[in-house]
């Protein structure tokens, strides 16, 4: 069973993991919300404005 010491981490140890989530975090968004790929996959345009 651990004890209680062990389940702290250090400042440096808690930066370093929260600038890795941060990275592939950064990294999944862009491939998610690529505007390229968006625009590649999204339906052509009709034309016109339906409003008017």
């Amino acid at each position: 069973m651990k004890t209680e010491k062990q389940n702290h981490i250090t400042r440096k140890e808690a930066i370093s993991k929260l600038g890795k989530y941060a990275a592939i975090t950064a990294v999944g968004t862009f491939v998610i919300l690529n505007p390229l790929k968006a625009q590649s996959s999204s339906p052509p345009d009709p034309g016109g404005n339906p409003f008017d």
